[in-house]
């Protein structure tokens, strides 16, 4: 059973070698735990797995072999009500959606859009000129249209909206979850920097013993400041919209940073960097901080760290007014240029999966912007951003 086991692992890509499986069949040989599965798990991983950046794996991989961990497969659920009403809507095959053609630009979707306002009179759905629900119009929601105006109700899921008129209300990331793996601490300790600041309340050893011994065995203590980490980091967290697919992982990250760092400020926004951040989602109208203050608040040493799918409309990056919130007065680029000049070691993290960068014409123009400098939000991803800040 144990070399199935063993073989197991390696077919979970788990780095195991066979010194180390005999190790642990030593371990059993010589009982050094009871005949209990919860203690043949820790002795296992112990024996077995010689980085903690595996310990999600090893879980992963003991628990199909020993517990049966399966998928399931019944189908006899309940589906919720507000799911069948989306899978009701209006669905539009590829040939359709083709045949719609975007305005031609900002400009002229804002201009068609105070047209509207003062000639509809009533309520429309379905259609493709009226602002509405439902159909294929720039204007409304619950529709599809590749360039539009959402007012009201929710996404139907197309993410083609270059402005949004609601009240959207976003919660901050909490950076006490439980994080789940210690992989992200692992990577980000890549970037930890020590020095011995302060007060010196430590007992230097070697310094001591060199100093009694030249002090002809009289004892004379030598005291040194603790070390720090002295890595300062300034975290720039994306939040809502396309970003509630990635609450998890950036939570993890969040709070992993805030376990590593001691230097750690960190500010929302939304989508790309305009003219104002903010600390507290359910504030954040009330509440903003000039990017302005920032820029002029922390000092060129800090690493900034930008995290974000970066997947938007490309007005909302190159064009002033082109925020999906609001009229920015200017553009996007110009903030991210900003920040890039005065923070020179600086890293985006984007929690979408490499391979559909190429098809978001707004990640490449951040790309470009921040000189290629982004990076997966992946174990390699993390070590790679880690080890480029840490230069």
């Amino acid at each position: 059973m144990l070399i199935d086991f063993f073989y197991s692992l390696r077919a979970a890509q788990l780095p195991v070698s066979v010194k180390e499986y005999l190790t642990l069949v030593e371990a059993l040989r010589e009982r050094v735990i009871a005949p209990s599965l919860d203690e043949f798990y820790y002795l296992a991983r112990l024996t077995l797995v010689k980085d903690e950046r595996y310990f999600d794996k090893f879980d992963q991989a003991f628990g199909a072999y020993f517990r049966g961990v399966q998928q399931r497969t019944d189908a006899a659920f309940d589906l919720p009500l507000d799911w069948l009403e989306q899978r009701l809507r209006r669905e539009l095959t590829p040939e359709e959606k083709a045949q719609i053609e975007a305005m031609g630009g900002l400009d002229k979707l804002m201009e068609r859009l105070k047209e509207l306002f003062d000639e509809q009179k009533e309520r429309h759905e379905g259609g493709s000129k009226w602002i509405g629900t439902g159909g294929t119009s720039p204007f409304g929601n619950g529709g599809y249209n590749p360039e539009g105006v959402r007012i009201g109700g929710q996404s139907a899921g197309n993410r083609t909206a270059v402005k949004v008129w609601e009240a959207r209300a976003y919660r901050d990331y909490d950076d006490q979850v439980e994080i789940g793996t210690r992989n992200i601490k692992v990577a980000l300790r890549r970037l930890r920097r020590f020095a011995r600041e302060g007060a010196a309340d430590e007992l230097d050893l070697p310094d001591t013993i060199r100093s009694t011994a030249a002090n002809a065995g009289w004892l004379d203590l030598k005291m040194v400041p603790e070390r720090h980490n002295t890595v300062k980091v300034l975290m720039l967290l994306d939040v809502g919209g396309s970003m509630d697919d990635h609450i998890k992982r950036t939570e993890e990250l969040f709070s992993a940073a805030k376990a590593e760092f001691k230097h750690l400020e960190f500010y929302y926004f939304h989508n790309c960097v305009y003219d104002h951040l903010w600390k507290n989602n359910r504030r954040r109208h009330m509440e903003r901080m000039p990017t302005w203050d920032v820029l002029h608040k922390y000092t060129p040493e800090y690493k900034l760290i930008f995290v974000g799918d970066a997947t938007m409309s490309p007005y909302e990056v190159l064009q002033a007014g082109g925020s999906v919130e609001y009229n920015n007065p200017e553009a996007g680029a110009v903030w991210l240029r900003r920040l890039a000049d005065r923070f020179p070691h600086h890293a985006w993290l984007n929690p979408e999966p490499e391979g559909l960068w190429e098809y978001r014409q707004s990640v490449s123009i951040i790309r470009q912007l921040l000189g290629e400098r982004m990076y997966p939000l992946t174990l390699a991803g993390l070590e790679t951003a880690m080890r480029k800040l840490s230069k």
